[in-house]
């Protein structure tokens, strides 16, 4: 995931971007990348059949020979000592590599502009097109998603929600070179207040991205995926891929790109290494008490379940639907534009979520969107 995306407020890890996703970000404010999922779907996509592989690939603005580039140079040394690759062959390999400017252009913070609006957020995904592809895409693939719950405890429906809200069920993978994209960000990431950080980050991905094809005896160049190299139907970064994808269809290899029954092992098999606890529930929905501040002490919080019920009430928090006892919850906060924001109660299920993307908006999205799907499914 992941990042399916960068991590919240960058990208969307498996997320993300998938996020997907940069565990050292914890900011709660709406994620502000556009995700792969704005365009109408094709016909093809609302069978549930597999994208066409003939993607082309963004172009990179020039031939950057990262390999001569100090910094470069001093990560080339450390994959020969760390890893045993070869230094004249990875130096090849970096030259070979174009620097992307549209990925740091993507990644520069989003300029000041209208409020967060959750109700418009939601709208881009529970919507009937993509109900429509992702109830298609659960009866091709029930066997799967049937047994990834019964291994992993991750309703079916949490997994087809995610892979819908990552790429539409794989029609939009990203045709950014991972090389590309990712050695750019590495090595020139936007001037940014967490620069370094993002810095140390995409090379340990790039670290990983050349690991994996070496593991996987393919070549580098030839993955595809979003501007943050996030990779295949549901998005996971390169780290992600190694650390938590699966070969759950069982053919000797892991196959993001091309294997929907792996990329369903794989988002249960991440959810469930987050946190993710069988049979709980996700959220519920709450008010506060506008004479008692005391709540907004809960907000900007790390992503977690850990306030006790007794705690919330206390500073103001009423939920608005009987609450399973004993269990812990953090505050989730919705904003409307202009309008009152929503606050609802996240259980450990809800952060899980957010790990493969750290965006309420985000979670809140996969919840909505998977109980969308089995009403259509099973009306």
């Amino acid at each position: 995931m992941i990042l399916s995306h960068i991590a919240r407020p960058l990208v969307s890890l498996v997320t993300l971007s998938s996020l997907l996703v940069l565990a050292s970000c914890s900011s709660t404010s709406e994620a502000t990348r556009k995700t792969p999922a704005e365009k109408a779907l094709p016909s093809s996509s609302q069978t549930g059949s597999a994208p066409s592989t003939s993607v082309t690939p963004v172009q990179g603005d020039e031939f950057a020979q990262f390999a001569q580039w100090r910094e470069v140079d001093i990560f080339i040394d450390e994959m020969v000592k760390k890893h045993g690759f070869d230094r004249k062959a990875l130096q090849a390999t970096l030259n070979k590599t174009h620097y992307v400017d549209r990925a740091i252009q993507l990644m520069k913070p989003a300029p000041p502009g209208k409020p967060k609006n959750w109700v418009a957020y939601r709208a881009r995904f529970v919507e009937p097109v993509r109900i429509k592809a992702g109830v298609a895409f659960w009866n091709k693939y029930a066997g799967a998603l049937q047994r990834a719950e019964k291994q992993y405890g991750v309703p079916a429906e949490i997994i087809v929600a995610i892979i819908g809200v990552e790429t539409v069920y794989g029609r939009n993978t990203g045709n950014f070179r991972v090389m590309d994209a990712i050695t750019t960000l590495a090595f020139s990431y936007p001037d940014t207040p967490n620069r370094v950080a993002r810095m140390a980050y995409f090379r340990g991905e790039l670290e990983n991205t050349l690991l994996f094809a070496r593991d996987e005896k393919i070549d580098p160049f030839s993955l595809l995926g979003s501007y943050a190299g996030a990779i295949g139907w549901p998005q996971f970064m390169p780290g992600s891929i190694r650390n938590y994808a699966v070969d759950f269809d069982g053919d000797g290899h892991i196959d993001l790109r091309n294997s929907p029954v792996d990329a369903i092992g794989s988002v249960a098999h991440f959810l469930i290494e987050h946190g993710w606890k069988p049979g709980e529930p996700i959220v519920f929905p709450a008010k506060v008490d506008s004479k008692n501040q005391e709540w907004q002490r809960f907000i900007n919080q790390p992503l977690e379940a850990k306030f006790s019920q007794q705690e919330l009430r206390s500073a103001g928090v009423t939920p608005t639907q009987p609450l399973p006892t004993g269990m812990p919850f953090g505050l989730v906060d919705l904003q409307n534009g202009e309008a009152p924001t929503e606050y609802w109660l996240g259980a450990a299920n809800f952060f899980a979520i957010t790990q493969y993307n750290r965006s309420f908006f985000y979670a809140m999205s996969v919840n909505d969107l998977s109980k969308a799907l089995r009403a259509a499914r099973n009306p």
